[in-house]
């Protein structure tokens, strides 16, 4: 397979795949989102965007990034989502980089969003798809966020079917990242003490997240990806 690795702003034709990777926090908040019941994650490419959805729809789910606001529910923090029922909700998510990104390839085959909690899944799924290559969107700090890179970096390989060995060093890069520095300091408002230990959790959830768009809006679901343990064997001999 191959890979390239590019910014949002250097994004200059419509990739086949594309894997849109925001580690901190973007990705990681819609995948717990998921893990907390949320049927589906529209991408809100504005916060006034955002909003309007919320006027039309009361009882969806908004959040952000930065700190409480009105007319959203919720922060886009992990530590804080983590507790909260979002059985059979739908909610709306805008933030800095992640939501850009995806919007960005929209009009791509296959997009995926991924953080380290969903990478193996995400990789399983690449394994399947049928193309000549994959891109993927270093969200952050305009393609230099070392925790974006080094997530999609090790996805890549995991998809290229290298083995597991590897995590470790990756998740250190991310570990030692800007992001992950700011979380660990309280730099950034809105957010929880264990943001940054939540987003470096590898493999957290057993799904990979599946961007589409749907009635005009990007939507976001996730997507089961039978792992091969889970397949069914097949007799060598053709019992």
């Amino acid at each position: 397979m191959e890979a390239r690795f590019l910014g949002i702003a250097q994004l200059v034709d419509v990739p086949s795949a594309a894997v849109v990777v925001d580690v901190m926090r973007a990705f990681t908040v819609a995948a717990w989102a998921f893990g907390q019941g949320a049927e589906r994650i529209v991408l809100a490419g504005s916060l006034d965007e955002a909003l309007a959805l919320k006027a039309r729809h009361p009882h969806w789910v908004t959040l952000k990034d930065g700190p409480p606001a009105p007319g959203f529910d919720m922060v886009n923090s992990p530590g804080l989502l983590r507790r909260i029922d979002l059985g059979g909700r739908t909610v709306v998510q805008k933030t800095t980089a992640g939501t850009v990104g995806a919007l960005a390839v929209k009009d791509a085959s296959l997009v995926l969003c991924a953080g380290f909690v969903v990478a193996e899944a995400t990789a399983r799924m690449l394994r399947t798809h049928e193309g000549d290559g994959v891109t993927f969107v270093v969200t952050g700090e305009d393609g230099r966020a070392e925790e974006d890179l080094a997530c999609a970096q090790y996805i890549a390989l995991r998809a290229s079917g290298e083995g597991t060995a590897g995590a470790a060093e990756f998740l250190r890069r991310a570990g030692r990242s800007r992001a992950a520095g700011e979380l660990a300091r309280g730099v950034r408002r809105g957010a929880h003490p264990d943001d940054a230990a939540l987003c470096l959790e590898l493999d957290r959830f057993p799904f990979a997240m599946v961007a589409t768009v749907e009635d005009s809006l990007m939507v976001l679901r996730p997507h089961a990806v039978p792992s091969p343990s889970d397949e069914p064997s097949q007799d060598p001999t053709g019992g």
